[in-house]
């Protein structure tokens, strides 16, 4: 319970482009980052489509950050 109560307090566009500048510190563009307007409510952020080697470009900079 006290998860969605976190997640409602996060300003989507703060969080939109925290995950933004990250990214770009990774080397990644994710062309389609942005607040889900059809819900505002709810907080969203959309990430959108990318293309395989993004995708693979982003998960090996998860496991970068996991291992510090």
């Amino acid at each position: 319970m006290a998860r969605a109560h976190q997640a409602q307090d996060v300003d989507p566009f703060v969080a939109t482009e925290c995950l933004r500048s990250a990214l770009s510190q990774a080397g990644i563009v994710l062309p389609s980052l942005a607040v889900d307007a059809g819900s505002p409510t709810l907080g969203l952020v959309e990430l959108g489509r990318v293309r395989a080697d993004v995708a693979k470009r982003l998960a090996e900079a998860l496991r970068q950050g996991g291992e510090k």
